[in-house]
């Protein structure tokens, strides 16, 4: 028996890249699935019902269960669909992974407005779409005991800042947000939420380096593959004691990223005299900030 079996699990951006390599673990585990992937370029243009439909059939004929759904997971009807699918098909829903998202990434000084609302559209209110119907439905079950979980998609780009991708970062960021704030809203109803920052080559990526390639294929220490096995653990019942918390996880490593916490406090009898607090700040905070001087990403300069 999978670690999965019997649980029910929507999977968005489950038809190719680190989405795929979760649904056909999730599927080996044992667990029923709704895949769902637009199909669209990298950049979110156009759609094609083949990528989750493939992965699907896949799965069923290899004796496991899953349905497809080719909808934009930034619209919320689509969401809604969703659950309604995992309901209607399967009788409950467990796990939602989202996984979707797109890129279009520039300097922040060259950045198109339309860019930005299109990445933060499909991260953010796409983890939105399934989140409330999801959420909503786990609330009606009154179970504190329900084993249910929502794992999130960020990344390092939020985490430490990657210069060229601003509005990505911005969105991703925004889901370790909206994921803490899940966590602590839905513990009382049996439901974890984590966000996994991942690390693997994916047509979202750049290009591949030669020296990553092997034959036609790539080096198994970068494949998508290797995300699946912490999401497949966060998904079973196990993992109640992991909430709100954000999960690195690349090659063959797996990380417990810190929340933000205070490192270093000043403070004064009353109101700041300007020169005593510049002293304070200098003295103490700077320190330990200039590890995260922004001239560390100096040389790395994205289009």
């Amino acid at each position: 028996m999978g670690s999965l079996e019997g649980r029910v699990a929507i999977v968005t951006g489950g038809g190719r890249g680190i989405g795929a390599s979760i649904s056909r673990m999730f599927a080996a585990e044992g667990a029923k699935l709704v895949i769902n992937d637009l199909g669209s370029s990298p950049d979110g243009q156009g759609g094609d019902q083949g990528p989750a439909r493939d992965v699907a059939t896949e799965i069923v004929a290899n004796g496991g269960q899953a349905v497809a759904d080719g909808g934009d997971i930034a619209d919320v009807a689509t969401g809604q669909r969703l659950v309604d699918l995992a309901l209607e098909h399967y009788g409950k829903l467990d796990v939602l992974v989202n996984v979707a998202g797109i890129l279009r990434d520039k300097m922040i000084f060259n950045l198109p407005e339309e860019d930005w609302d299109a990445v933060i559209r499909v991260h953010l209110r796409g983890h939105f779409s399934t989140i409330k119907p999801a959420a909503a439905y786990w609330r009606s079950q009154r179970n504190p005991d329900g084993h249910y979980r929502i794992i999130n998609f960020t990344s390092d780009s939020a985490l430490q800042g990657s210069p060229g991708q601003p509005n990505y970062a911005a969105a991703k960021m925004g889901i370790i947000g909206l994921t803490a704030s899940t966590a602590n809203a839905l513990g009382r109803y049996g439901v974890t939420a984590n966000a996994i920052a991942p690390g693997a080559v994916t047509r979202l990526t750049q290009t591949v380096p030669d020296e990553k390639r092997v034959g036609e294929g790539i080096d198994d220490s970068v494949s998508p593959d290797n995300i699946a096995p912490i999401v497949t653990y966060l998904a079973g019942t196990s993992s109640d004691w992991l909430s709100g918390r954000t999960i690195g996880a690349m090659g063959y490593e797996v990380k417990l990223w810190n929340n933000p916490e205070v490192v270093s406090t000043v403070a004064s009898d009353g109101p700041w005299n300007l020169d005593d607090l510049t002293a304070k700040v200098e003295k103490d905070f700077r320190p330990l900030a200039d590890g995260l001087h922004p001239s560390i990403f100096m040389g790395q300069l994205p289009s």
